[in-house]
């Protein structure tokens, strides 16, 4: 017991315990899902054929996305994915991760079980040098 009331062991205490916090709090933000670095998503799609859905504006989207990626904007994404395979990887792209995990529940609640989110999302992929088809 003198170990706990000892001002420096207390103290030694406190920062182990926000040191620890401070390293569960990333794992904890990211509560939506998986998220895939651009190039754990890019074999992701080559070896599994994952299905990419770009959930940004149109106006975003037509700017520049991801070759092969499916537009449906997130307002629809709870209507619009009944033409989809269920038993393929769905990666979800926003601009930077943070919208996709918030729908990562939604594919969920359709029935599809293999749903990650591109971290960092289309600025982390063209900092990757990754192509970007404009239409």
């Amino acid at each position: 017991m003198d170990f706990l009331t000892d001002t420096n062991n207390l103290l030694i205490l406190v920062v182990a315990f926000i040191s620890g916090m401070m390293l569960l709090f990333p794992s904890l933000s990211k509560r939506g899902g998986k998220f895939l670095s651009p190039t754990e998503a890019t074999q992701k799609i080559n070896h599994e054929h994952a299905i990419l859905i770009d959930i940004r504006n149109a106006e975003s989207y037509k700017a520049g996305h991801i070759a092969q990626s499916r537009h449906i904007e997130a307002a629809e994404l709870g209507t619009k994915t009944e033409k989809l395979a269920k038993d393929k990887p769905i990666i979800l792209v926003c601009d930077s991760g943070r919208n996709a995990s918030k729908q990562v529940n939604t594919l969920r609640k359709q029935g599809f079980n293999d749903v990650a989110v591109l971290e960092g999302g289309i600025m982390a992929w063209t900092q990757a040098n990754l192509p970007l088809k404009k239409s």
